[in-house]
């Protein structure tokens, strides 16, 4: 065969292999999508961040079923018969939370004010208290929490975890809103995209009022408040349990985590940013440390605007220095004055609040009995 047409037919092959294996990449694609268009994330951690996963399915009855309430320890502000009663042909937004987590509280004027909006549209909130540390568990904690940030819906306390686990659930704060037929329809994780969530609420309750031949539409205009930034470098959450810390350890002391002891912690002379450092004695416990010595400190080189602490204490005074000087009050936090945060009841407190995000060395002077759980930022 003359060279000349040998060439030509071999190319020709090499075209029609490119051609067919160019399909079969595409409809592989195609398939990748379709199959990964409603995943759900992973991960079981509380999150400053924003993430949407929405269904586009034609057929309403292809999404999944709310499951049920289950495991469910105790209740707030209803009673298992009425809330049963309440979720029948209702648009229900679900919302995972728990009362020590700082993005989840930042969630609060917005449920609050769709309660407020569109309640009588047909509009249930349920929170799901799904509690991180221990203390979370105790209905008159969560209660005093419920008081203090005035939620008025119902609330239902998922001790362990068994709706959590329902939901395939990883995240606080996390929303599932289903329409009135009880199908998930919508479902976000962390703060932010609120106009998006708010606009999903209208379209469910629109639906829903043509089910059930209702001559009423929703309000379509958006609530307006303001969220919270973000800074573009900001310490990331900090945890003292030695349990918590596993895979995520900013523990800066050569001496580390040693489990259920108490061990004496001397201050390094190098202090690396994002890591926190002891001094002193710190009784080490599963999810929490604990100062056992007369006299002890933190101290945190980080970035961020707000520092928060999720803490305990028998009415125990704590100094907060910052960058080594007493904090101001330019940059003291809600639960610090003059200097000083009282820390009492088992919750998160504010004791850092600039007026922009900067990088600092927090110092924390305690006494005994000063119990710590975790830092968060804003």
């Amino acid at each position: 065969m003359r060279k000349e047409i040998k060439t030509a037919i071999i190319g020709a092959i090499i075209i029609v292999v490119a051609i067919g294996g160019l399909a079969v990449f595409f409809t592989s694609l195609d398939k990748t999508v379709a199959s990964t268009g409603n995943q759900i994330i992973a991960g079981k951690t509380d999150t400053g961040n924003s993430s949407s996963v929405q269904t586009t399915y034609s057929d309403e009855s292809n999404y999944p079923k709310a499951p049920d309430l289950v495991g469910i320890a105790g209740y707030i502000n209803t009673t298992p018969e009425e809330l049963q009663a309440k979720i029948k042909n209702k648009v229900v937004l679900y919302d995972f939370w728990t009362y020590s987590c700082i993005n989840c509280i930042r969630t609060f004027p917005y449920l609050k004010a769709w309660n407020d909006k569109y309640a009588d549209k047909g509009l249930l909130i349920i929170g799901v208290h799904s509690p991180e540390f221990e203390f979370e568990k105790d209905l008159s904690n969560v209660k005093m929490a419920a008081q203090k940030y005035g939620l008025t819906y119902p609330i239902v306390l998922d001790s362990d975890h068994m709706t959590w686990d329902a939901f395939s659930n990883r995240y606080w704060p996390a929303e599932y809103i289903t329409d009135d037929l009880g199908h998930i329809r919508h479902t976000h994780f962390g703060e932010g995209e609120y106009d998006q969530t708010e606009k999903v609420i209208q379209q469910l309750l629109d639906q829903r009022a043509k089910r059930l031949g209702l001559n009423t539409t929703a309000d379509q205009s958006l609530v307006n408040l303001q969220a919270h930034e973000f800074s573009l470098f900001e310490t990331p959450e900090l945890y003292f349990g030695y349990d918590f810390a596993d895979g995520r350890n900013y523990f800066g002391n050569a001496e580390g985590f040693e489990p259920e002891k108490i061990v004496s912690y001397t201050m390094p002379s190098d202090l690396q940013k994002d890591h926190f450092y002891l001094d002193g004695q710190w009784q080490n416990l599963h999810d929490s440390m604990k100062l056992s010595s007369d006299n002890g400190k933190i101290v945190l080189p980080y970035t961020a605007q707000d520092v928060h602490i999720v803490a305990s204490g028998l009415g125990i005074g704590i100094q907060i220095l910052l960058d080594g000087k007493p904090v101001t009050g330019d940059d003291a936090g809600q639960d610090t004055k003059n200097g000083t945060a009282i820390i009492s009841e088992h919750r998160l407190y504010n004791i850092i609040s600039s007026k922009q995000a900067g990088s600092h060395t927090l110092t924390i002077i305690g006494h005994p009995g000063f119990e710590i759980y975790t830092f968060t930022f804003g």
